[in-house]
């Protein structure tokens, strides 16, 4: 019987990464739990039977040279995936300078470092997971500095998918609408909302394939990716449509 997998979530303390925890501990992997505070991480772990949790901030460096030092006394990862992200909607022009500076450190230097200290904690030819966003395919209308944070994230996935080959199998995830509590912050109809139960099942699903990158729901990212396509004189064009 194959031993069971160890997989490292980072931002599991809800949405996306607290489904992703439950689908696979049901499958019975060993799970790494991490997120910038341990209390629902704590919940979380007792609800599906136990799991090593490892409070860090993907934002300070420190932090995550510390929990890489405790995930590596565990033995080598199969798995290591970050969900972890921050979000305010508005108009770029709007936003806090201080708010926005925080956004980039988590979203992007976050993913960075994550990276730098998941990698070395693989077993040969393991999986490194970043999140990206569909907001990240085009500078969508309140997309903030947001969606620029995930256009870097999907740059950097693609960057390590190519320095990391041979290495690890570095995977990009680009999720729709998440009914988590940063959508719901949102005060616009979001197309193809889905529940984090849904999004997860894909992401569990997507990693298990083949390929490079995991996008849902199809009907929303294949007109996105269209759209990014197509010349800047026709997608800018569509896209104030969609401001108005």
């Amino acid at each position: 019987m194959p031993e069971a997998e160890r997989i490292w979530i980072m931002g599991a303390s809800d949405g996306i990464g607290a489904a992703l925890a439950r689908v696979w501990a049901g499958r019975g992997a060993r799970l790494v739990l991490s997120a910038r505070s341990s209390d629902r991480l704590e919940s979380l772990a007792a609800e599906i039977g136990g799991a090593e949790l490892v409070a860090a901030d993907t934002a300070d460096p420190a932090a995550m040279a510390d929990a890489a030092g405790r995930i590596a006394a565990g033995g080598p990862l199969d798995r290591a995936v970050t969900l972890a992200a921050l979000y305010d909607p508005g108009r770029a022009m709007e936003l806090d300078a201080a708010r926005a500076a925080r956004i980039v450190a988590t979203n992007l230097a976050g993913s960075l470092v994550f990276a730098q200290t998941a990698v070395p904690l693989l077993r040969p030819g393991g999986q490194l997971a970043l999140t990206g966003s569909v907001a990240g395919y085009l500078g969508l209308p309140q997309g903030q500095v947001y969606s620029a944070t995930k256009a870097g994230v999907i740059n950097l996935a693609e960057t390590l998918r190519t320095e990391l080959h041979g290495r690890a199998d570095v995977r990009l995830i680009c999720p729709g609408f998440v009914d988590t509590r940063l959508t719901q912050k949102n005060d616009f109809e979001m197309p193809g909302l889905m529940t984090p139960e849904a999004a997860a099942a894909r992401i569990a699903a997507g990693l298990d394939r083949r390929g490079f990158e995991i996008h849902f729901p199809r009907r929303l990212t294949l007109p996105l990716k269209l759209l990014r396509a197509m010349p800047y004189a026709l997608s800018l064009r569509l896209a104030r449509r969609l401001l108005r």
